[in-house]
């Protein structure tokens, strides 16, 4: 799925872990997901990995739903922070992230089974490709 959230990013120098000062990120629609980054890029890059996390474990949580954003327009921030959009796609980040492997038993005709073997078919890479074409998945 693809989502669009806002996101407040806040400069603080007061931080002793960070000298030079750090990059806060949060998202008011999803309490917990927060991250940070020493420049405004890396907090950005780390805004979008830490809003996939989460929209993924909402996702994979039936019993948890996805909160509708708030409108960026009207979202209280301090004059020391920012509102910006965050874009998130969770199936491209599926796609990176969830590369284990899953056994399937499935069944097929012995005398498939016969010519795929005669014809050293791989049954793992033949299922992946049928199961990409048909969900509309092709890379």
């Amino acid at each position: 799925m693809k989502y669009i959230f806002p996101a407040i990013i806040k400069y603080t120098k007061d931080d002793a872990a960070f000298p030079n000062g750090v990059y806060e990120v949060s998202f008011p629609d999803l309490v917990g997901c927060l991250t940070f980054g020493e420049t405004m890029e890396e907090a950005f890059i780390n805004a979008q990995d830490a809003l996939n996390g989460m929209l993924w474990t909402l996702e994979d949580d039936k019993e948890q739903t996805i909160p509708k954003p708030t409108d960026f327009k009207s979202v209280e921030h301090d004059e020391n922070s920012v509102v910006t959009l965050v874009e998130a796609d969770t199936l491209e980040y599926r796609k990176k992230y969830d590369t284990k492997a899953v056994k399937k038993t499935l069944t097929i005709p012995a005398w498939l089974n016969t010519k795929a073997m005669e014809s050293g078919v791989n049954f793992s890479n033949v299922l992946q490709e049928a199961l990409l074409k048909r969900l509309g998945l092709e890379q």
